[in-house]
């Protein structure tokens, strides 16, 4: 008879938001989300955290559309338990010490929440039921399509509603950055690019955070303001809030308790911060549109898991050949020869020079001159520190 899962044990860290869990959660410690469908970028967040185990109040995978999230946290051997209820928020407190041993949660020995445990079976088998029903998900994604599209016309079709920034990017590159899909290794490849054309650089919501990590200040930052740190709104950069289509801009709040709500400027627009980026810097005549962590595939539409970003969607399609995926430009920019290649072919190059000099009677005198050049040079250094001897 095989052991069933091990036991874990860390401190309680509860956060009905998984993105803004994640800035305080510790190694070791055991993180409760309230998340239905999780999807990859919520996951690899939690898994670059290292939590002791993830707790979900909500199904992982309801069956709408197969998400990659469970089995990213299960690759990375964190324990995952689902369906715990709403009422493991009253239950436990964060900070607190709990157990998670199997799929029973336990508070100082007694018993707060059961749930179910994943693992590779139980995920695989919710995945393939998930499959069975994309047909429907994409019919929703039709008509939110479709719905969007009538709704945003004049914005998508003659940039009608696209506010006016101080930021130039008539003629320059824009690169855009979302915390999403391997944005970290994609702005790492795309160091050389930043150097060399200097682009206009747009963070989106906490897209403006990576852009700091990176050794950047971004010239705009676009969003709704509830992800950004209040370092980069702080940075200079130039502040365009994402509003509702009837104007109201809870962003707006935030700026103004923060003091630098005076220039910004309020974007109202449906979709997604994301799309609204992309759609300003077209509209004001950037070159190229160069996307970090967005958005760009079906399974990334759908594994986002809301009905938005049908507006992505057609957002690309707006923009068209000026879109550029940033891993495209990383596999350019690789193809480059470095310093180092350089430094090494330049040797390579002398060495040769050297071998065919000795091949031949004169090649021979030349390096024997030089090399009596040499010894006589070391020889005058030799005496000019070696020490003197003194008269009687």
């Amino acid at each position: 008879m095989s052991p069933g899962p091990r036991a874990v044990t860390g401190t309680a860290r509860l956060g009905k938001r998984t993105k803004d869990l994640t800035k305080r959660l510790q190694p070791g410690d055991i993180a409760i989300i309230d998340h239905e469908d999780i999807d990859r970028v919520a996951a690899e967040a939690l898994v670059e955290r290292a939590p002791a185990a993830v707790l979900n109040v909500a199904a992982s995978t309801s069956g709408r559309y197969p998400n990659a999230g469970p089995r990213i946290l299960l690759d990375a051997d964190i324990p995952l338990v689902d369906g715990l209820g709403p009422a493991v928020f009253d239950g436990i407190r964060d900070g607190q010490r709990i157990t998670v041993r199997g799929g029973e949660v336990l508070l100082e020995g007694a018993l707060v929440a059961r749930g179910a445990r994943q693992d590779e079976a139980s995920v695989t088998a919710s995945l393939e039921v998930a499959r069975a029903g994309l047909s429907e998900q994409l019919e929703m994604f039709a008509e939110n399509t479709l719905e969007y599209m009538l709704r945003e016309r004049d914005l998508l079709l003659d940039g009608i509603g696209a506010p006016d920034v101080r930021t130039r990017l008539d003629g320059r590159p824009a690169l855009i950055v979302v915390r999403g899909y391997h944005y970290k290794e994609d702005l790492a490849t795309l160091k050389p690019f930043l150097r060399e054309n200097r682009p206009v650089i747009i963070g989106v919501d906490g897209g403006a955070d990576a852009v700091i990590e990176a050794g950047f200040r971004p010239d705009l930052i676009i969003g709704d303001m509830d992800s950004v740190s209040d370092r980069a709104l702080r940075s200079g950069s130039e502040l365009v809030v994402h509003a509702y289509r009837d104007g109201r801009a809870p962003g707006l709040e935030r700026l103004e308790a923060l003091g630098v709500a005076q220039d910004a400027i309020v974007f109202p627009a449906s979709g997604t911060s994301e799309d609204i980026a992309m759609l300003l810097a077209d509209e004001k005549g950037a070159s190229v549109i160069v996307a970090v962590g967005t958005h760009g595939t079906l399974e990334e539409f759908l594994d986002k898991g809301r009905a938005g970003m049908s507006s992505t969607f057609l957002t690309r399609l707006r923009i068209g050949s000026k879109l550029v995926d940033a891993k495209g430009v990383s596999r350019l920019y690789r193809q480059r020869i470095s310093t180092f290649q350089l430094v090494l072919l330049a040797l390579a190059g002398l060495f040769a020079l050297a071998v065919a000099l000795w091949a031949t009677p004169g090649g021979q005198a030349l390096v024997q001159i030089l090399g009596a050049r040499l010894d006589g040079i070391l020889s005058w250094f030799v005496m000019l520190f070696s020490p003197r001897g003194t008269g009687p």
